[in-house]
């Protein structure tokens, strides 16, 4: 009978045990999904630093712009030096994925948005210095920004689908449990900016 009794303390044991090891692999699986979801090849992480690479591709084109402008709008010192102290500042303003707020992401997002518009006034400009239109550096100058530009709002819409996947992993039960525990926090999300969303052009 004693025998018995410790076989069947030895079954509730075992199952118990069991039971642990598929809660404590369950909660790894969860775990590591949300890890990948933060910062693996497809993680929002991934694609926001996307972001920040195509941003500084637009800011790394300026100089050249302005000092062609420059070299035709010699009257135009204002709208020039709008968008070099446009580009400073966007360019100052980095974002931390580790402290992804809202209001991290809003200020970075502004800081773009009023270069955005300060390049949409120098492409304003741009429309009355007709030789200034037919240079050919300024032309792909032109090109390549318009194509910047085109790039960012692609990789900003990358990011918010891998956000947006991500945030709704770590909110729905039970998963919300295991981020709660070990602190994964919704990502921030870029909202719609029609100064940023609106390429600069130039009409030929």
């Amino acid at each position: 009978m004693k025998n018995k009794g410790c076989v069947i303390a030895a079954i509730v044991a075992a199952g118990l045990l069991l039971i642990v090891i598929s809660i404590v692999s369950w909660g790894i699986g969860k775990y590591n999904t949300m890890v990948e979801l933060r910062s693996g090849e497809m993680g929002y992480e991934k694609t926001l630093a996307d972001v920040e690479s195509q941003y500084q591709r637009r800011s790394d084109l300026i100089p050249n712009l302005v000092a062609t402008v420059k070299g035709y709008a010699t009257h135009e010192e204002k709208t020039l030096t709008e968008v070099v102290e446009a580009r400073a500042a966007a360019t100052q303003m980095t974002i931390d994925p580790s402290q992804l707020t809202p209001a991290a992401l809003e200020k970075f997002q502004a800081s773009q948005g009023q270069l955005s518009q300060a390049l949409g006034r120098l492409m304003v400009v741009a429309e009355r210095y007709p030789d200034l239109k037919a240079n050919e550096n300024f032309r792909e100058l032109s090109s390549q920004l318009e194509g910047t530009e085109n790039r960012i709002q692609v990789a900003r819409q990358r990011y918010n689908e891998a956000a947006s996947k991500y945030n709704a992993y770590i909110m729905k039960f039970p998963g919300n449990i295991i981020a709660g525990i070990t602190g994964f926090d919704k990502a921030a999300l870029f909202k719609a900016d029609a100064a940023a969303a609106t390429a600069p052009k130039v009409e030929f």
